[in-house]
């Protein structure tokens, strides 16, 4: 790891983004050994991440698209 991680993980967390959507873009992003890490690490986001990726609109059974006025 390197500074620039350190202060690129200060942008993002100045976001304040959800954990788990942290999580899920790491996820996205990581290698083959980094994904088993987090997959065990958080089984049950990993596996909510594809769900959502094999879902149409990433919505799972019993969901709807959110309207414009509808919080995250």
């Amino acid at each position: 790891m390197s500074r620039y991680n350190y202060e690129e993980s200060k942008k993002i967390a100045a976001e304040n983004y959800q954990f788990a959507a942290v999580i899920m873009a790491a996820v996205r992003q990581a290698d083959s050994i980094n994904f088993e890490k987090l997959k065990a690490a958080f089984p049950e986001i990993c596996e909510e991440l594809q769900a959502r990726y094999d879902a149409p609109g990433g919505l799972l059974p019993g969901e709807h698209k959110p309207e414009a006025t509808d919080e995250p």
